[in-house]
């Protein structure tokens, strides 16, 4: 998939006139003889005024015959228009040079309906147009293809990407004086999508009308050359925030990339559309380079309880996108400067469809880069060699997502957030020259969609708008959700949710969602206060698919990132603790790592309090507190003083372990609890690690030192007080995923 806005190329400006001034535009009005003349010669003038112009308003008809939908073959026509209003200031770009078209460039013009249209005998209503053009109306867009294409135009889905017509032929007339632009006669053609849909896919590239289109175009860029020199001066900004800051100012279409499932799990893809609010020009130099944005992307689910908003998981993660040629759109209508190619321009946007977030050639693994700074090895951060993706695995590297955790019929009623974060390293350098200036603690964002199916391939179609600079987890409805910094200026942020339904019958479920944003330590163990007394049941780990292990995926031995549930211990009548292996024992441990949520619960017999409960990190820091609620007589809130420690610079450093552990809660158990056990899934607890202890090295012992332990090793026994298990909530009877019917 294309990007579906204007890429502006790195050449100097003078080729780019010189290339349009030379070269006659294919399907351009010709202009009075004399002028011909002039511009037809190879030695184009080099002194003049350039002008890039979008369009400020306008309005576009279609007139199509319906007979041409339904394969009637009819002699009688059954004409009808379709006529829009062109959205204000719609990026349709085009080059004027001394007043001569010279060229619309790659963008688009949106579309508003301004008739309900329809068939020539029911006028006035949308009935007799093909369904899925007709709920499309209101999203409709008019694109500029770039120049490699077929075609010069298309009629789109703003929304889902889907080409309904192919625009053939045309005239371009741009009116100097009345900075108007109109194009006449171009043929609409039935695209290939689009037959397919109708169920004719015979009839693609079937002419079934024309379109034409009048705007009223604005100056956005002027450039005044001389002897084939600018000089014109530098876009001013226009962001509003000191220095470089990337914000996702639009989600676009979330897909199944391809049909077919591995392991009963697909591979999604999201659009991203990101902008600049800040003051600076972000950096955006393409692979090599290691100074472009990484763009990891994530889906969650709402669900559970009687109202479906008892827990929030997420399902899937991604690979992340190396971010390529800044394009100098303006979604988030901050004012783009029009600075492009190897720079985002303040205050300007650039967008890259599904297409190109799920292209598996062009996403690399998260294992390389430091969500906080952003730094990565450029060389080795994108190598795909010694692994095949498709046509043997249309899965590999995408949002991973169980085909049941998307099956209609076993998810009635859910709510399905997806989130795609920009990892800047601009804004990390920015930061580590300007303290006061850190802006990578907004950059992602996330939208709701609803899914269709109930066996692969499925579709998603959104709702409502994209929530702009918060992750999903604020999406949780009557949950609360507290942002965690633990080394400010040093590293990331994390995020700490709960929420406590009461079931009634004198049992509460207490549901936890840890969600690490842009930390780079990552999380290692989770430890809530239970008051005297306390009895729990159900116990449950929850944790999203992680991407299996490929040649350079940047994890120790090329293994990829375990996916062994958390132990949990049970020992302590005060508490319960779930932890994963050390960074010391196992560097490839699941912990809690960048864009990732993990989610812990149980059932109580006692209602909650506020309290303090324990988290610890994986790479380095000490534990700390933080804020939530837990059943019984807990101990009241108190705060634990901030680790300092620096993080370290990659996932795939080593570390020495020290014979000192550190105060941390993450014991292992050698044995089940004398409590009720946990129903499935709950993971029984082991003391052995399943990954082979990497060998360790000098280099990270500093950094390593406040987590690396020797674990010890606790015997699950009786406590004096026995807890008595309160009446365990019903567990429903297992949904078998139903066989689907064979697809035509």
């Amino acid at each position: 998939m294309l990007k579906k806005t204007l890429i502006t190329l790195t050449l100097p400006l003078l080729s780019v006139l010189a290339i349009s001034v030379a070269t006659p535009l294919w399907g351009v009005s010709a202009p009075p003889a004399s002028q011909t003349a002039h511009s037809a010669v190879a030695t184009a003038p080099t002194t003049g005024t350039l002008q890039k112009m979008i369009v400020e308003n306008g309005s576009v008809t279609m007139d199509l015959d319906l007979n041409g939908f339904d394969g009637s073959g009819s002699p009688v026509a059954r004409p009808v228009t379709l006529q829009f209003v062109i959205g204000a200031n719609s990026f349709f770009p085009i080059l004027v040079f001394n007043d001569l078209l010279r060229g619309p460039q790659p963008g688009s013009m949106s579309l508003i309906p301004q008739n309900s249209v329809a068939g020539g005998a029911d006028p006035g209503k949308v009935g007799y147009l093909p369904l899925q053009l007709g709920a499309s109306l209101k999203q409709l867009i008019v694109e500029k293809l770039p120049s490699d294409q077929r075609y010069d135009l298309a009629v789109r889905d703003a929304n889902t990407g889907f080409t309904f017509f192919d625009v053939e032929g045309g005239n371009y007339d741009y009116d100097a004086n009345a900075q108007s632009l109109n194009i006449t006669n171009g043929r609409l053609l039935v695209s290939k999508e689009f037959a397919q849909t109708l169920g004719r896919p015979l009839d693609a590239g079937a002419i079934v009308g024309k379109i034409s289109v009048g705007a009223a175009m604005q100056p956005i860029e002027i450039d005044h050359l001389v002897n084939g020199q600018t000089q014109s001066a530098s876009m001013p900004a226009v962001g509003t925030i000191p220095g470089p800051d990337v914000i996702i100012g639009e989600l676009l279409s979330l897909v199944q990339s391809n049909t077919g499932a591995i392991n009963n799990r697909v591979g999604l893809a999201l659009g991203t559309d990101a902008c600049n609010k800040g003051t600076i020009d972000v950096d955006w130099f393409a692979l090599p380079s290691n100074d472009h944005p990484f763009i990891p992307q994530n889906l969650y689910r709402m669900s559970g309880g009687a109202d479906n908003t008892e827990r929030f998981e997420q399902l899937g993660q991604s690979w992340g996108k190396h971010a390529f040629t800044a394009a100098s759109a303006n979604t988030c209508n901050f004012g783009c400067n029009n600075v492009g190619g190897t720079h985002l321009g303040s205050g300007c946007s650039d967008a890259y469809g599904s297409g190109l977030n799920g292209d598996q050639d062009g996403i690399g693994s998260r294992a390389w880069v430091n969500p906080f700074t952003g730094s990565f090895v450029g060389s080795t951060a994108n190598n795909h060699s010694g692994h095949v993706h498709n046509p043997g695995d249309p899965t590999a590297h995408r949002i991973l997502v169980n085909v049941n955790d998307l099956n209609t019929s076993l998810n009635t009623g859910a709510k399905y957030f997806a989130e795609a974060e920009y990892i800047v390293p601009h804004e990390g350098t920015w930061c580590q020259a300007h303290p006061d200036q850190c802006n990578m603690y907004n950059n992602a964002s996330y939208k709701q969609y609803t899914v269709t199916g109930i066996n692969q391939p499925f579709s998603f179609s959104p709702v409502g708008s994209t929530v702009r600079e918060q992750p999903a987890i604020k999406a949780w409805t009557a949950a609360t959700v507290n942002q965690i910094e633990p080394d400010h200026g040093n590293d990331g942020i994390w995020f700490m949710g709960y929420k406590v339904t009461d079931l009634g019958n004198g049992v509460w479920h207490y549901d936890y969602a840890l969600y690490n944003q842009n930390l780079d330590r990552s999380i290692q163990s989770f430890s809530v206060p239970l008051g005297p007394g306390v009895n729990i049941s159900n116990i449950e780990f929850h944790a999203p698919p992680q991407q299996p292990g490929v040649a350079h995926d940047g994890t120790v031995g090329d293994a990829g990132y375990s996916s062994t549930p958390w132990d949990v211990d049970t020992t302590d009548p005060n508490s319960i603790t779930w932890s994963t292996e050390t960074f010391a024992t196992n560097q490839n441990a699941n912990a809690i790592r960048y864009g990732t949520l993990y989610n812990f619960r149980f059932d109580a017999d006692q209602g909650p309090n506020p309290t303090t409960a324990t988290v610890g990190y994986f790479k380095t820091g000490s534990p700390m507190g933080v804020t939530i609620q837990a059943p019984g007589g807990v101990p009241s809130p108190s705060p634990t003083p901030t680790p300092t420690s620096t993080p370290t610079a990659t996932a795939t450093a080593t570390a020495t372990a020290t014979s000192t552990p550190p105060p941390t809660p993450t014991v292992t158990p050698t044995a089940t609890p004398t409590s009720t056990p946990p129903p499935s899934p709950t993971p029984t607890p082991s003391s052995t690690p399943l990954t082979p202890t990497p060998t360790p090295t000098a280099s990270a012992t500093a950094t390593a030192t406040a987590t690396a332990t020797a674990t010890p090793t606790a015997t699950a026994t009786a406590t004096s007080t026995p807890r008595h298990t309160p009446t365990p909530r019903p567990i429903p009877p297992r949904r078998e995923r139903p066989t689907p019917h064979p697809r035509p």
